[in-house]
């Protein structure tokens, strides 16, 4: 914090006294050559006191009051400064803001005022005026200058730890908010943790990830603006089984679950939740256990589906019949937002979750098992939780018998008597309203199904359609990006029937593919039926309509030659410039063999670890960035280059193509997002959040979270690497690399042991940050957890088995975190 003092003192009888080093009030006056100039631009004062400045020539009587402003000080953008000033015999005093960046004063009418220092490209003055009214109708004013300097990462680098607490830089606290367990809904009781709490749909899910802060006003009612009260949507993309039974394992007999208990655990710690948060007045966030916005929506949430696939018939189950409902999300990773309010929760994983039995490609069109193997919905036992082999008395339930998705002898070819498409329900963005709990959110097809990792949005400008940026997490798989149809209209912003608003911009538009060109340079391929070669006639899969596109996606981009990236994950746009990062977490030698780079994916090289283990092929991700044509996102082309590698300071300069150091190596880069553009870390150079999902680096560090000020786009050169193989061979490798991080890259936080950090957003006014602590103590015995967090956050762990849980870190001086 900033803090703006008395400097000196002054006793020559000048009335208007002025302690700082700048022009005294009256100077600034006779320099603009009127009096009435300066007096017209603090209207607000005059008005208030009802009064003229003093004038300290002798003209006028003198009043018995005297100010100090304080001396001039130089800050930087996103630190919280205080305005120190003094009056003697004063019965009112105020500060008003005489020029410079418009800032928002808080206790104005205070002698200690305070402001957060705006965003700047260049050292920018701010003159404040201290004022208060005295006798003989006289205002005495004095006045002070806050310089103001582009933003900084001005904080300590975390070092490496591998210790059990989530560790940030001094200056900031850290606080948990939601964890798994903790009840939602009055009446239910406080979580157990010893594996045998039951009515998680009414209790935080696990492995929370993506999420974003929605505003509430005082009076429970939607406001963007809003920094105290809000609704925190959070996904709960999976569990980890040996924390959440008391036995630490799967009750499994013959190969079945046999325990409906442990799988409606198991369901109901899948989905999203929706809680109310607040902020005390002494600053201090919690949750609202009996809130009516709270909800959790689980793999057994009745859901609609909206969009070119409604009807289709690979959607009709026996649920379902026609093709337009289903139950559930699951596997909820990334997310996004729209600006008419509602959230975007997208279901990666999804595959994994469904059985088969041996065989069962024999029993279906052989374009549905080509399909289905595309998107890894294997046939044969599966290693994962096996809802579908759960068996109940009860010959009508069917949330269990769905994720069978064995095509059942003796029922109709169309689906409509088992789930043999039931798979087809799964991989797609889902709409949520978190303002009306009893609204039932829409699968939007439009936007294509995938294993989707994330759907973050260009920004919104009025006559353009919105865009969406997506990434398929798989390695191999693709980048790719939703245009609407429809042209935004910012009035749609402040509309009640936010799903509607939706329906109209979500589900027409054109999904397209991307290909990184050798040149730097790439297109944007369009994935519509009838075009090129997505058509029956397709020799690797016969499209039927718009509909069949969608549903396989990945067929799709196979069929028009999109990059096959080192697993794209999460997206984020530089919300003052539109470009667009893409973390690509890693690649492994089968993925990534040394003959199979690109100028996209360029790296293949081991990493062994200290245990002398190799990691081969691309073990430690990269992050690649894209401009598009003309900085308008429904460009076709546009320009690349990776801006960070991922890679351990002490490998060589054709692995470390970064220049990484101590301060800022990482691994796997997973999660990322921008501040938000309604505060200084999301204005002129935003802050960018970078989030590591590692096991390649983890022998030297727990996983973590790093701060960037990044460049642009073309800011670094060309470069041709030389990549060795485990065996010695080489080959060369040309891309465009960034410029080198330096002092604008640091580590900002180190998770506790065995946990991924994943999920951020903050406060509009970005003085409140939310991060989620996923699956710590991942892998551990139950018995002796590797991990005790949360509770070792506060002191010993006392062994409590580990949480995932959501986090608060606020900087103690109430500045912008991070800057």
């Amino acid at each position: 914090m900033t803090e703006l003092k008395r400097a000196g003192t002054h006793d020559d009888g000048d009335i208007c006294v002025n302690f700082s080093s700048n022009p005294h009030i009256d100077d600034i006056i006779h320099a603009r050559n009127s009096r009435r100039q300066i007096l017209g631009g603090m209207a607000a004062v005059a008005g208030l006191f009802g009064l003229s400045a003093c004038d300290s020539d002798g003209g006028e009587p003198q009043s018995n009051v005297t100010v100090s402003a304080g001396a001039a000080a130089t800050t930087t953008t996103g630190k919280n400064v205080s305005l120190m000033g003094t009056a003697t015999n004063a019965t009112s005093v105020q500060w008003v803001q005489v020029s410079g960046p418009t800032v928002t004063l808080t206790n104005p009418n205070t002698n200690n005022a305070s402001f957060i220092a705006p965003a700047v490209a260049t050292s920018t003055p701010l003159v404040f005026a201290f004022t208060s009214p005295g006798n003989n109708n006289q205002l005495a004013i004095a006045s002070t200058t806050v310089t103001v300097n582009p933003a900084t990462l001005d904080f300590t680098a975390v070092p490496k730890l591998l210790n059990d607490v989530v560790t940030v830089p001094a200056g900031y606290t850290v606080s948990v908010l939601y964890a798994l367990g903790d009840p939602i809904a009055s009446g239910v009781p406080a979580f157990g943790n010893q594996g045998n709490d039951t009515n998680f749909a009414q209790r935080a899910g696990d492995h929370h990830d993506g999420m974003y802060f929605f505003g509430l006003s005082a009076a429970g009612t939607r406001d963007d603006s809003a920094n105290g009260r809000g609704i925190l949507c959070v996904n709960h993309e999976n569990v980890t089984e040996q924390y959440l039974h008391a036995g630490g394992t799967l009750t499994v007999v013959g190969g079945a679950r046999t325990s409906q208990v442990e799988v409606d655990r198991e369901i109901e710690c899948h989905g999203v939740g929706i809680i109310e948060v607040s902020r005390s007045t002494a600053g201090a966030w919690s949750y609202n256990q009996a809130s009516t916005f709270n909800r959790r929506i689980t793999p057994n949430t009745p859901m609609v589906f909206n969009g070119p696939v409604r009807g289709s018939a690979q959607l009709r189950t026996l649920f379902s019949p026609t093709g337009v409902a289903g139950r559930g999300t699951v596997n909820n990773c990334a997310n996004g937002y729209s600006p008419w309010g509602t959230y975007l929760t997208c279901e990666e994983n999804w595959a994994g979750y469904f059985n088969r039995a041996t065989g069962d490609n024999a029993a279906r069109p052989a374009k549905v098992g080509q399909a289905f193997t595309r998107y890894g919905v294997a046939g044969g036992p599966v290693a994962g939780l096996n809802w579908g082999t759960l068996v109940v008395s009860d010959p009508a339930e069917t949330k269990y018998r769905k994720w069978n998705a064995s095509a059942i002898a003796g029922q109709p070819a169309d689906g409509t008597g088992d789930f043999r498409n039931e798979p087809n329900q799964y991989g797609w963005i889902v709409e949520i309203d978190p303002y009306d709990p009893a609204s039932t959110p829409r699968k939007r097809t439009a936007l294509g199904r995938m294993a989707h990792e994330g759907a973050w949005p260009a920004n919104f400008v009025a006559g353009r359609p919105p865009v969406y940026y997506m990434g398929d997490d798989s390695r191999g798989e693709y980048f790719y990006k939703f245009v609407s149809a429809t042209p935004w209209d910012a009035a749609d912003a402040l509309r009640t029937d936010r799903l509607a608003v939706g329906d109209k911009y979500l589900d027409n538009g054109t999904l397209y593919v991307a290909r990184f060109d050798a040149t730097g340079q790439g297109v944007w391929i369009p994935l519509v039926f009838g075009t090129g070669v997505l058509t029956a006639a397709n020799t690797l899969y016969s499209f039927e309509n718009q509909a069949d596109v969608l549903i396989n996606a990945r067929l799709a981009g196979d069929a028009v030659g999109a990059t096959k990236m080192d697993r794209p994950e999460w997206c984020s746009v530089n919300p003052a410039n539109g470009e667009v990062y893409l973390t690509l977490t890693n690649g492994n030698a089968t993925s990534r063999p040394l003959a199979g780079t690109d100028a996209a994916n360029p790296r293949h090289y081991n990493d062994p670890r200290t245990n002398g283990t190799n990691q081969i092929g691309n073990p430690n991700g990269h992050i690649i960035r894209l401009r598009e044509t003309g900085d308008n996102p429904i460009a076709l082309t546009f320009q690349w280059d990776i801006y960070l590698f991922g890679a351990g300071s002490d490998l060589n300069a054709n692995i470390n193509l970064s220049g990484l150091d101590a301060t800022n190596d990482f691994a796997s880069p997973d999660g990322l997002w921008f501040g938000r553009p309604t505060n200084p870390s999301g204005q002129i150079n935003p802050l960018l959040w970078i989030q590591t999902d590692d096991g390649s680096f983890t022998d030297q560090t727990n996983n973590q979270m790093l701060l960037a000020l990044p460049g642009r786009v073309g800011d670094g050169a060309a470069r041709t690497i030389t990549n060795t193989d485990v065996g010695g061979a080489t080959r060369q490798q040309a891309t465009f690399v960034g410029k080198t991080p330096g002092l604008t890259l640091k580590r900002f936080l180190v998770g506790p042991r065995n946990a991924e950090i994943t999920g951020i957003d903050s406060t509009p006014d970005g003085r409140t940050v939310f991060v989620n602590i996923q699956h710590p103590g991942e892998g551990g015995p139950t018995a002796t957890p590797s991990s005790n967090w949360p509770t070792s956050q506060s002191g010993a762990g006392n062994n409590a088995r580990p949480r995932s849980a959501t986090i608060v870190i606020t900087k103690n001086d109430g500045g912008v975190v991070g800057l």
